[in-house]
């Protein structure tokens, strides 16, 4: 999984649905995916969850960082907006990483997913149309 990191890299702007919440991310994601799993569904209401990962430091909260709910703990946890409910991001990878929902980028990221994830739980209802690869769990589980 690679990507661009690079420190000139131009900063995207985010929001969640009623813009209580914004935040700032550097352009410099290192992969980016669609997520099928059964929570990801749930937080987000979809068939998958389009997210962009990037080192925990490039996002940065300019406003409304008091209105996140956060489900989880100080490590690993979803951010969502406490007033509207928005999914803005999931903390991971021991809390090192941030996977940014890119539906709530204002900006286009340079970065489109690569892969499909967790299609093994995938919702029985969506059939996946694209020629990205699938993988039953992780990148790398057949």
């Amino acid at each position: 999984m690679t990507g661009s990191e690079n420190s000139n890299a131009s900063i995207l702007r985010g929001e969640c649905y009623c813009r209580t919440v914004r935040f700032e991310v550097a352009d410099a994601f290192s992969y980016a995916m669609n997520c099928h799993c059964s929570n990801c569904r749930r937080t987000t209401g979809s068939a998958f969850k389009p997210f962009a990962g990037i080192a925990q430091d490039k996002l940065r909260i300019v406003r409304g960082a008091d209105q996140r709910m956060i489900y989880g703990d100080d490590t690993t946890h979803d951010a969502h907006c406490a007033r509207c409910g928005s999914l803005l991001y999931s903390r991971v990878r021991e809390g090192k990483w941030v996977h940014v929902a890119m539906g709530t980028l204002v900006d286009t990221p340079s970065i489109r997913p690569s892969a499909h994830i967790f299609v093994g739980s995938k919702a029985p209802w969506h059939e996946i149309t694209d020629d990205l690869p699938q993988y039953r769990g992780h990148v790398g589980d057949p």
